[in-house]
């Protein structure tokens, strides 16, 4: 659809760069973004950082998160979340491949792991408000906050706790410069990063004692970036054009997605008629519900690039929420032709065609499910689709086996276990299916005895 909600999840934020233990009660409903564009331009720029740290690109995910804060983390391993508001906020693809560099010296320097290995000799009281404190400060940007939460825990573990986590930042920060070095880029864009982090910084931090700020202070950052800047060779490295336009078309994108369109109007004004303008203007047109008028938009885009692939994805949302489901199957269908391998338009095609109600385009959509749960192995809403259409189809076990594995997915234990079970009768025994289906059930089992 375009960019949209793939689907609302909850994360835990313990710390500004990690997830570290799932079970804490202090947890945080955020608002995945899923969108095909946005994650290709962010894979592309990212793709050369994580081949110097010596990363699969394949294996890293990143995800967008509506939030206007200027921030980004990694979480549980090999996984990037950056803020909508640092896509809106950044104004070159340079600052956005800097943020990138340093999450990525995160994951290059194991910090999860030492993370755990540094809290493993203070009590769990106190672990748990520094982290809660910590991860106050991330969401909010308020160290006052962390300070309050936290008075009732030890101080000198406090203490040596954020100063951990202030030496993480500063390693991420010099495995950055780092690679930005071996992939012969500019920290430039890094460096006008850390100048925005300090104007948001100097707000914030005035009179606060710098031991709970869980960042090092910018300003010694920003002297240590400098400091390379003058002595790097690819100081005045310069990003292609096409790697601008881009970055550009996604920031407009995700800006009219995102942002009041009373706003986005102003920034992005009538007069101008550049692709990125067009596009955020489209967008906020669309959150207004002038179907038309995004249309008009678009179809303007499509004009000037007939073979761009989200412009057809986004024409095909805008037609199906305006009731052209037949002109909005057709859209999607070029933008899956034009874009092969992206899993999301793949996905958004498929429930079009299952809530056409036609039976005819059923194994279509079933087909364009198996082949996007390749790489959205774990999305519960396209299992529960794939399910749904199985159904339709009079494919009851093939249907019970989908849902089980959307149910598995959310963690609704009982609902897999019954969908699994029910699976199993209508399959020969020992046939891949039945065996599929006595794996799930298998996996509820283990879990339920490790509860115990």
């Amino acid at each position: 659809m375009g960019i949209h909600y793939f689907f609302s999840i909850i994360i835990r934020f313990l710390l500004p760069f990690c997830l570290l233990f799932s079970s804490l009660a202090n947890a945080k409903n955020i608002r995945i973004i899923r969108d095909s564009e946005a994650e290709t331009t962010i894979r592309i720029l990212a793709a050369p950082i994580f081949k110097a740290a010596q990363l699969n690109p394949d294996n890293v995910q990143i995800r967008l998160v509506e939030d206007n804060s200027l921030n980004a983390f990694v979480a549980g391993g090999q996984r990037i979340f950056i803020n909508s508001g640092l896509i809106m906020q950044t104004q070159s693809p340079e600052q956005l491949i800097g943020v990138i560099a340093h999450e990525t010296g995160h994951i290059e320097g194991g910090h999860l792991t030492r993370v755990r290995s540094a809290m493993e000799h203070s009590s769990a009281a106190t672990i748990l408000s520094a982290i809660i404190g910590a991860a106050v400060t991330v969401g909010t940007g308020r160290g006052d906050l962390t300070k309050a939460i936290i008075a009732g825990g030890g101080e000198y573990a406090r203490r040596a706790f954020m100063q951990f986590s202030r030496s993480q930042e500063n390693a991420a920060d010099q495995a950055a410069l780092r690679l930005l070095d071996k992939t012969k880029q500019s920290a430039r864009g890094l460096l006008q990063f850390m100048k925005l982090l300090r104007n948001e910084e100097l707000l914030l931090t005035i009179g606060k004692d710098p031991y709970v700020i869980t960042h090092p202070l910018t300003t010694e950052r920003i002297n240590a970036i400098n400091a390379h800047i003058e002595s790097s060779p690819f100081s005045d490295t310069k990003i292609s054009r096409a790697l601008r336009k881009k970055f550009n078309r996604m920031r407009a994108k995700i800006t009219g997605f995102v942002q009041d369109p009373a706003l986005t109007f102003r920034q992005y004004e009538k007069q101008d008629s550049t692709p990125s303008s067009l596009y955020a203007r489209a967008y906020a047109h669309y959150k207004k519900s002038n179907f038309d008028k995004a249309l008009h938009l678009i179809d303007k885009l499509i004009k000037q690039n007939p073979d761009d692939p989200y412009y057809y994805e986004f024409r095909g949302h805008i037609l199906f929420n305006n009731g052209q489901i037949g002109k909005a199957i057709n859209a999607y269908e070029t933008a899956n032709i034009l874009a092969p391998h992206e899993p999301l338009i793949k996905i958004d095609l498929a429930r079009i065609q299952i809530e056409s109600g036609d039976p005819n385009l059923l194994g279509q959509a079933i087909t364009n499910l198996k082949q996007a749960l390749h790489k959205e192995r774990y999305s519960a809403s396209s299992w529960r689709l794939l399910g749904i259409a199985y159904g339709r189809k009079g494919e009851k076990g093939r249907s019970s086996l989908a849902l089980a594995e959307s149910a598995m997915l959310v963690g609704r234990a009982k609902e897999a276990a019954f969908h699994a079970k029910r699976a199993t009768h209508f399959f020969p025994k020992h046939s891949p299916e039945w065996l599929k289906g006595q794996d799930i059930l298998l996996a509820i089992q283990s879990k339920n005895q490790k509860k115990e």
